[in-house]
């Protein structure tokens, strides 16, 4: 039987002179998260010390890397006297420098690991999200994905898109008959946005090999669990490209991973950081499909953590279920502000002994109100919380120190290299190929003709022709002949007899 995971020390309560240490309990890990807060109030450091923390017990944690600052989990941090400080005053016992294992990865492939998944896998659904189509282009969409269903085409690059939508412009009228209205202006439209796509680097994202959720999880030989840090400093300002991979993958993991109940860990922690990105804009549907999957996820062994400005950027039905917090510090001064101060105090359970709405806007940097689940899933009362330090980098690392670590990675070999094999372009093709050959090839024989020719043979033989007499001419001549006998006559004789009523 596998050692309880001790639990993650999240930092030092100081709420009261008596107020002890904050943990966040490993078989709660999966009850998700909310890491909230104005910019430069300390929430990357709180996310590395949580990252830090799952992974020494062997929690593999994917998270994206929005600033460039979250690489430093890779390398060991440098102690000062400052932090010492902070060490001591918190209580860290066994504080050691050291970084966590790592893999980079990129949807772009310049950083880190090409990320890359099929156009199949995504989905007419969140595609539509990504090209930022209307309503109509949209259902134009999902009538190309049924079209390469029902005819075996594979769409795993934007290439094979385009060459599907270049069939059902040439097809139009009889897949508006079989499968609904498809306009002309539509499908342009449609090609338009997968060209803007395309010249954003978007095309990267399309093709195989395509991401294995089991890469994600992996742990080391020591038992630690593997950092998966995704560089999003450039996809961040493609808002939609990057909260369509984050909700894709996160539907990933709901689809695949089996039940499993509560463990004494997680098996994963999966970090959407600027989680506002998702929902802005978003659809009815697809924020009651992230309510679905972040509500059922859990049973599936997965924890999932959204790091925003502001609380209320998370919708209410998903932010109920939310069991751990840690609120940093906001600065009241819109309205806006204001009402961000409101929510968030609401949403923690009272402590007598703190005034949260004041606290919020009086937090330091590297300070944050805590409330996590304790004892059968309860949540504490808020605490006014001295966060942790990483025992990582905090800061960017070096060129040469990513490249490093990209070498020792396990997963290099199976993604750096694209492959590249038969899929609906090249099917369709090959099938334009054919049907111009057969149009360019001289006109076969009818077999009409040939019936027509056997026609005329025996016509020939029974009439014959000018040069040669025919069966009906031959018989003519010898009867004439036999006339001319005495037979002939005879016969003759008895014929016109019996017609005239004569004797023989």
């Amino acid at each position: 039987m596998a050692p309880t995971p001790n639990p993650i020390l999240v930092g030092k309560a100081v709420t009261t002179p008596t107020s002890g240490q904050v943990f966040l309990q490993p078989r709660l890990g999966n009850r998700h998260g909310l890491i909230a807060g104005a910019t430069g109030t300390g929430k990357t450091v709180t996310l590395m010390t949580l990252a830090e923390g799952f992974s020494r017990i062997g929690v593999p944690v994917f998270m994206a890397d929005v600033k460039g600052d979250v690489a430093g989990l890779s390398m060991p941090g440098t102690v000062n006297e400052k932090l010492q400080a902070r060490i001591d005053q918190i209580g860290v016992d066994g504080y050691t420098s050291e970084g966590s294992p790592t893999v980079f990865w990129d949807l772009f492939g310049k950083l880190g690991h090409p990320v890359r998944a099929t156009v199949s896998e995504i989905g007419p659904t969140l595609l539509s999200r990504i090209l930022e189509l209307n309503d109509t282009q949209s259902g134009v969409l999902d009538i190309a994905f049924k079209l390469a269903d029902d005819r075996g085409l594979l769409l795993l690059e934007l290439d094979d898109l385009r060459a599907l939508l270049t069939l059902v412009a040439e097809e139009r009228k009889t897949i508006s008959t079989e499968y609904g209205l498809v306009s002309t202006p539509s499908i342009g439209a449609i090609q338009r946005a997968l060209l803007r796509l395309e010249s954003d680097g978007g095309e990267m994202f399309f093709g195989e090999p395509a991401l294995e959720l089991s890469d994600l999880m992996r742990t080391t030989t020591d038992g630690r669990g593997v950092v998966n840090i995704l560089a999003a400093d450039s996809l961040v300002l493609k808002p939609r490209l990057y909260s369509s991979f984050l909700l894709w993958l996160l539907s990933e993991l709901f689809e695949q991973l089996p039940e499993v109940g509560d463990l004494d860990k997680p098996k994963l922690v999966f970090v959407f950081d600027e989680a506002h990105l998702l929902f802005e804009d978003a659809p009815k549907a697809l924020q009651q499909r992230v309510e679905q999957v972040v509500r059922i996820i859990r049973s599936k062994g997965v924890g999932v953590y959204f790091c925003s400005q502001f609380p209320d950027d998370v919708p209410d039905d998903i932010l109920g279920q939310l069991g751990n917090r840690v609120q940093h510090a906001l600065r009241a001064f819109t309205p806006r502000d204001q009402k961000a101060v409101r929510t968030a105090a609401q949403t923690f359970v009272a402590n007598p002994a703190l005034d949260v709405a004041e606290a919020i806007g009086q937090l330091g940097t590297g300070e944050a109100l805590v409330s996590t689940l304790q004892d059968k899933g309860i949540p504490m009362p808020v605490e006014r919380t001295l966060v942790a330090p990483p025992r990582c980098r905090m800061g960017a690392i070096t060129e040469a120190e990513r490249a490093q670590v990209r070498a020792g990675s396990p997963v290099g070999a199976k993604y750096d290299n694209r492959l590249d094999r038969e899929s609906a372009e090249e099917m369709l093709a090959k099938k334009a190929e054919a049907a111009t050959a057969q149009a360019d090839a001289p006109p076969a024989k009818p077999a009409e003709d040939d019936e027509a020719g056997f026609g005329d043979a025996i016509r020939n033989a029974v009439f014959g022709t000018k040069r040669r007499q025919g069966m009906v001419e031959t018989m003519a001549k010898q009867t004439a002949r036999t006339v001319g006998s005495q037979i002939g006559r005879q016969i003759l004789r008895g014929l016109l007899g019996g017609i005239f009523g004569g004797r023989r």
